[in-house]
């Protein structure tokens, strides 16, 4: 394959570069040494590939990529300094840029890492107009569990314009729309444990409790959902039994703090 890959820069030709009657003259001694000087630069380069392969990966895959822990980068949070406060800006997301999704925030623990989200998850292929919902941002702590934004577009849910999630319906029937966005497969509504409703300002927010044994995402799910302008954001944080005895509080903490 290396081989391959150098051949266009390293041609052996020795077909004359000007018209035959103007060629400058060409020995034969001349064509040696240039044929043998390309082969043993040919060889040297190959010899270097053979003993530096790392000398073709500037980075990491994606998929290998690790990303350094929010503390480092992320202000402490105002209410509680033993957390940083996430702010999700422009810069962060497509949806943000293309104005349709309005600005929110969460508390996370200084140790967790942002992880990436697949380009065929993340709505940068649908905006401005996304017929289906899509994964804004995600967070993870092997230990403690991991939290993701989710966007849908109002229209999927209601046809009324900048309703508000009490226009939409109530929390029941939302969550029976949205489900399988918090659990990653499916959704029953048997999985349902508690839901309530909270009022921050202007702003409605529902919040649900779910047992899901047969979720992708993790045997325990909170999730916090709002609707804003042409959005309803869904915010989840999900564990396994192992992160849930560790991490109830935290997790708990996670989705009350957050806003948009």
């Amino acid at each position: 394959m290396a081989t391959a890959s150098l051949s266009p820069f390293f041609s052996t030709s020795t077909s004359p570069k000007y018209p035959l009657k103007t060629s400058p003259p060409t020995t034969i001694t001349a064509i040696v040494c240039k044929n043998r000087s390309n082969s043993t630069l040919r060889r040297q380069i190959l010899k270097g590939i053979a003993v530096s392969p790392l000398i073709l990966i500037k980075e990491a895959p994606i998929s290998e990529a690790k990303e350094v822990e929010v503390g480092s980068y992320l202000p402490s949070s105002p209410s509680d300094p033993s957390f940083v406060l996430f702010k999700a800006s422009p810069k962060d997301t497509p949806a943000l840029r293309a104005g349709n999704v309005q600005p929110y925030q969460f508390i996370l623990p200084p140790t967790w890492k942002q992880a990436r989200v697949a380009n065929i998850l993340s709505g940068n292929y649908c905006q401005p107009k996304c017929a289906e919902p899509w994964v804004e941002v995600k967070f993870e702590d092997e230990k403690q569990g991991k939290v993701q934004v989710v966007a849908s577009p109002l229209i999927r849910l209601t046809n009324k314009p900048n309703a508000t999630i009490e226009e939409i319906g109530t929390p029941e029937k939302l969550i029976a729309s949205l489900g399988p966005f918090v659990t990653g497969n499916s959704y029953d509504p048997d999985e349902l444990l508690e839901t309530s409703i909270e009022k921050l300002g202007d702003q409605t927010y529902y919040k649900y409790v779910l047992e899901t044994p047969y979720a992708l995402t993790g045997t325990h799910n909170l999730a916090k959902a709002t609707a804003k302008g042409s959005t309803v954001v869904l915010f989840v944080a999900s564990a396994n039994d192992k992160q849930w005895q560790a991490s109830e509080k935290t997790l708990k903490a996670i989705i009350d703090s957050f806003i948009v």
